[in-house]
């Protein structure tokens, strides 16, 4: 066997999908953990310095702010994991892997995890469509904010005495209790909020963060493909010595 042969083989038995959905994966877990996690601890500097004068006002705020940043750091390390597991289990239902562990032991094995893999990867999908969703949430608070400060800017030359009957309050997105002090910032005060480089940087963050929960859920979704391409074919496939190589 020459050199070309040898290397078309070896690329022959390359999961292909898999490897791209790891690499989706990773940039999107990486993106989503990263940017988040400093998202929210601008977000509680934001709160504390603009909407809230007590440390009692936003202290529950502060807890899960800590308790969602310990929840990063799982889904960190936890899609690191998962995602070397899968690509291992692309590469093992290749016909390169089923040559060296024999016909039988492979078509079992391939069965029984590209059925485990399917079912957890099925349940990993509809759980990050939430956690899509909810990730949406505060892109929503933040882009509310910069359209109302850009009314604001407007009515300035406009109507400057109309300006102070627009606000954004963090009570009404549930971020602060009622009794929080003053809780919104409306007006000129809100427009200088939204001018601050901690807005911004906040503001991009959670877009930055979006992004990849998004990234991660079509990372999901092509794990889930490939995953049920590979049973179906080990299948249908087993007995006649046909790897699958998605």
């Amino acid at each position: 066997m020459g050199c070309y042969d040898c290397c078309m083989k070896c690329l022959g038995g390359v999961p292909y999908c898999s490897l791209v959905a790891t690499l989706l994966c990773f940039s999107g877990i990486a993106l989503f953990c990263g940017c988040g996690h400093q998202a929210l601890t601008e977000t509680e500097r934001l709160i504390e310095r603009y909407f809230a004068r007590n440390l009692q006002d936003y202290s529950t705020l502060a807890y899960l702010i800590q308790y969602f940043q310990y929840v990063i750091y799982f889904l960190a390390s936890f899609f690191f994991l998962y995602c070397i597991v899968l690509l291992a289990e692309g590469f093992y239902t290749t016909s390169a892997t089923k040559q060296t562990f024999g016909e039988f032991r492979s078509t079992l094995c391939g069965r029984c995890l590209s059925s485990t893999f399917i079912l957890i990867t099925y349940l990993l999908v509809v759980v990050w469509l939430l956690v899509f969703a909810f990730s949406a949430l505060p892109v929503y608070f933040f882009y509310n904010m910069d359209t109302t400060c850009h009314t604001i800017t407007v009515l300035t030359e406009e109507n400057p005495a109309s300006i102070n009957q627009l606000c954004i309050d963090a009570r009404q997105y549930g971020l602060l209790p009622w009794n929080a002090l003053p809780g919104k910032a409306c007006g000129m005060t809100l427009s200088t909020v939204c001018t601050t480089r901690e807005f911004r940087l906040t503001y991009d963050l959670y877009i930055a963060t979006f992004a990849g929960a998004g990234i991660t859920l079509l990372a999901l979704l092509t794990y889930m493909v490939s995953t049920t391409y590979n049973f179906a074919l080990l299948r249908y496939l087993g007995r006649k010595g046909i790897g699958t190589r998605c």
